[in-house]
């Protein structure tokens, strides 16, 4: 299969539409969409006071706005083929955890968003999401800091498959979402080696 790849921090209408004419003058069409968008912010969670309006819309312009103006724009190419959509939401997005307000609230916003378009773009299009937990790579070491190796250890070691989350066991899920399953959709698939459904 062939891909093409794009990267906005915050899609606007006039790009998404640009990028879409791009995807079907190279491919012909869509058959497959995944809306793999994610930022953050540096506010802690109970720093009430430094959260301001603008830091909390960057977040969801990104992780939402951005994932529902794409799939908007994608919808018609997808319904031609019968396609598949695969968001990406978060553990977080799920179950509370120590994540920053607007990033865990947007998560959120993603899985709710996933079910409502699962049942708004039937029966033409699936739409699922994945929920990564602790996944190994620059976003954790980021978050982590100086404490990465050893908070990933230890979460590894909680875990009942005992490692944390690779790029590539999100990427397998999400592949198989696309490519298969053809009665599934609406689902929230959670990738963390078992640590949320036995903690």
């Amino acid at each position: 299969a062939r891909t093409l790849l794009f990267r906005c921090d915050v899609a606007d209408d006039a790009g998404v539409r640009e990028m879409l004419k791009a995807v079907e003058a190279e491919f012909g069409g869509l058959n497959g969409l995944v809306n793999n968008a994610g930022t953050t912010t540096n506010v802690r969670p109970k720093d009430f006071d430094a959260m301001t309006a603008e830091e909390w819309d960057r977040v969801f312009a990104v992780n939402v706005r951005g994932l529902f103006q794409v799939t908007r724009a994608a919808v018609p190419m997808l319904r031609a083929s019968g396609g598949s959509i695969v968001n990406t939401a978060s553990i977080v997005g799920l179950r509370p955890g120590p994540q920053p307000l607007p990033y865990a609230a947007s998560k959120a916003a993603v899985v709710s968003l996933t079910k409502l378009l699962a049942l708004n773009l039937a029966p033409e299009i699936r739409v699922n999401a994945v929920a990564p937990g602790w996944m190994e790579g620059d976003w954790m070491m980021r978050m982590l800091g100086d404490r990465y190796e050893d908070l990933m250890a230890r979460r590894a070691k909680a875990t009942p498959l005992r490692r944390n989350v690779t790029a590539d066991d999100v990427a397998e899920v999400i592949v198989n979402l696309l490519t298969s399953n053809r009665m599934v959709t609406g689902e929230i698939v959670v990738v963390d080696g078992g640590y949320a459904a036995t903690t």
